[in-house]
């Protein structure tokens, strides 16, 4: 088990690397005007999702493998945040899609303002797992 923790640990910061890093294109994507630079974001922003897509995917299988394997948290309050919290973050990596699809297609109508902001929710997310998984404050 400890083989596949040392994995899932990997493809959790591949995955999280990733969801910090597609967001500040979305920001560069809102500022830009320019069509070659647009046409390079872009490209950037899709080879990105396409890449992060399956490490998540592989953080998740085993995630679940060391759920199942340890039984680990079978009960308690802290393992059922974490997986709540997990949830919020498949469904950010979700938005993530739907925005980059938007931002191909020009029918984006957010501003670098909100992909700010955005880009700061991994940020708290990843926290708040940590949290949740070294303190186990309940």
């Amino acid at each position: 088990m400890l083989w596949v923790k040392t994995f899932h640990i990997l493809f959790v910061v591949s995955w999280f690397a990733g969801l910090f890093y597609l967001p500040r294109i979305y920001v560069n994507l809102a500022q830009t005007g320019d069509p070659g630079t647009r046409a390079v974001l872009l490209g950037m922003a899709g080879r990105l999702y396409r890449f992060m897509t399956p490490l998540a995917i592989l953080a998740l299988i085993l995630g679940l493998a060391l759920w199942l394997g340890y039984g680990i948290g079978q009960g308690q309050g802290w393992m059922h945040a974490k997986l709540l919290a997990v949830l919020a973050l498949i469904v950010f990596h979700l938005a993530c899609r739907h925005h980059l699809r938007a931002l191909t297609t020009g029918s984006c109508r957010h501003g670098h303002r909100y992909f700010r902001w955005f880009n700061e929710i991994p940020v708290l997310l990843l926290l708040l797992i940590l949290i949740l998984v070294v303190v186990k404050p309940f």
